[in-house]
């Protein structure tokens, strides 16, 4: 799992992680085609994420591929204090991940294809806990759920008429 640095096309410089490689064949009559699916994970450690999958006949390509594919899959999400503003589970399939914020110094308590991701993300202190189905595409797939449903603690004070500290 190795991180490098890359520049998104609208200029921020993106870090990518392997999740997961699997090698993937298709029977046909003549015998059976061999490639490779990958899975990345790319972020800004500044509140941008994204995730995608990527497939070819050779390793190298299939990352390629994914990290693209990822570039161009990248979501906001906005952050309070190196931490999550509230919690919530994020649903996808069999697979659920609960998110939770945490006090300063707690660390990234996650595991799975969680962790990389809060750490993409820029995330400090969060607590997580994957329920349900622990495949790594349906883990990403969850844990972007609930980060694309997570509302933003300036919208959310803004329609109730009141100050972001007096929700917290």
């Amino acid at each position: 799992m190795k991180n490098r640095q890359r520049i998104s096309p609208n200029g921020l410089i993106l870090n990518d992680q392997l999740i997961s490689v699997n090698r993937v064949t298709k029977v046909v009559k003549g015998g059976k085609n061999l490639s490779f699916a990958a899975l990345v994970v790319v972020g800004d450690e500044g509140g941008h994420v994204g995730f995608g999958t990527g497939k070819a006949k050779e390793v190298p390509n299939a990352i390629k591929k994914a990290v693209e594919s990822a570039k161009n899959n990248l979501i906001h999400v906005t952050l309070i204090n190196n931490t999550l503003p509230h919690p919530f589970i994020g649903r996808f399939g069999a697979g659920r991940v609960l998110m939770k914020p945490a006090a300063e110094g707690t660390g990234v308590i996650a595991g799975g294809a969680v962790r990389p991701i809060m750490q993409m993300l820029g995330v400090q202190n969060v607590r997580t806990k994957i329920l349900g189905s622990t495949n790594p595409h349906s883990v990403i797939r969850a844990t972007f759920d609930g980060l694309m449903r997570m509302k933003d603690p300036m919208e959310v004070a803004r329609l109730r008429g009141k100050q972001v500290e007096e929700l917290m």
